[in-house]
């Protein structure tokens, strides 16, 4: 059974280019407008969960409560 977990996404325009960044992961990605910026992270964050070690997970979910 897949578990469901919800995180803070953050998008700031800065220049020209638009900021994503999710606090509870520390991960951020960009792009060229708000829906780049939008898509951007979610191959971000699977990568994250598909490599990070286990522990490395946890750690930035309890620092990130």
């Amino acid at each position: 059974m897949k578990s469901t977990q919800q995180f803070t996404a953050i998008i700031e325009r800065e220049g020209d280019r638009y900021i994503f960044l999710c606090p509870e992961l520390d991960i951020a990605s960009q792009g060229d407008n708000i829906e780049e910026a939008r898509r951007n992270p979610i191959e971000a964050l699977e990568l994250f969960f598909e490599t990070a070690d286990p522990s490395e997970v946890k750690n930035r979910l309890i620092l990130g409560d």
